[in-house]
C-alpha cells in the first residue's frame, strides 16, 4: 500500500507517542489489538482555565500506519481543538491521510478512544443502594 506523505510522517515519527500521569490526567481508549486496532489517548486538563483546556495529550496505538498517524496528528493538534469534537472531522481525516473507504471503521475507533478521554467521567453511586 502507498501512504501519502502526511501519513508516512507522523507513522516514522509518532512524536506524541507515550503515556501521561499525574494529576488531571484522563484516559480513554476504544478497539482491541485481537481484533487489529487499538488505540488509547491520554490528555492533561490546563489547570483552571476557562474555558478548559488541553494541556498535553499522548496517545498508544496498535495499527496499521494510518492507525498511527492519525491518532499522532490528533494529539498534535487537540490542544488548538474546540472539545468536545476531534480536531478535524473524520471526512477531514480520511481525505488528509488518504484513508482507504475500507478503513474508515479505524477512524471510528479513533473517534470514541478520544470522546472516551475527553468525556467527564460517569457518577458512580457510592450510597450502597441497588
Amino acid at each position: 500500500m502507498t501512504y501519502n506523505e502526511l501519513t508516512r510522517r507522523h507513522f516514522e515519527t509518532a512524536a506524541h507517542a507515550g503515556t501521561l500521569s499525574g494529576s488531571g490526567v484522563r484516559r480513554g481508549a476504544a478497539g482491541s489489538r485481537a481484533m487489529g486496532t487499538w488505540v488509547q489517548f491520554d490528555v492533561r486538563w490546563r489547570p483552571g482555565a476557562a474555558p478548559q483546556t488541553l494541556d498535553a495529550v499522548r496517545f498508544l496505538a496498535f495499527g496499521c500506519p494510518h492507525v498511527i498517524a492519525v491518532a499522532d496528528w490528533i494529539a498534535q493538534h487537540a490542544a488548538a481543538a474546540v472539545l468536545p469534537g476531534l480536531p478535524a472531522s473524520l471526512p477531514e481525516l480520511k481525505e488528509r491521510f488518504a484513508v482507504p473507504t475500507d478503513k474508515v471503521g479505524r477512524l471510528l475507533i479513533i473517534e470514541d478512544a478520544w470522546i472516551a478521554a475527553i468525556s467527564p467521567p460517569s457518577p458512580v453511586d457510592v450510597s450502597g443502594k441497588a
